[in-house]
């Protein structure tokens, strides 16, 4: 355990940031899913620069990787453009 306050205080911040992270993963996960079971071609259009936003600030702020959102969002945008109407 840590014996600073600095070090404790350090703890509690990493744990409420770790929530609010896990949350906002968590929702976009959600959202990503989402729209890969939609049918719809207009529900799928509406959803994806939504979600795509969603991604861009998850990577902005380091919860995932830069990468990743870009990959997802490639992924996502063929299968949008898959949809027949």
């Amino acid at each position: 355990m840590a014996n600073h306050k600095s070090a404790i205080k350090r703890i509690r911040a990493n744990n409420s940031k770790r929530l609010h992270n896990r949350y906002f993963a968590k929702t976009t996960r959600t959202a990503v899913k989402k729209l890969r079971t939609t049918t719809a071609k207009k529900e799928a259009e509406a959803l994806l620069p939504k979600v795509s936003a969603m991604l861009d600030k998850l990577a902005k702020r380091n919860v995932i990787h830069k990468n990743k959102a870009s990959n997802l969002k490639s992924k996502l945008a063929k299968k949008v453009n898959a949809i027949k109407k």
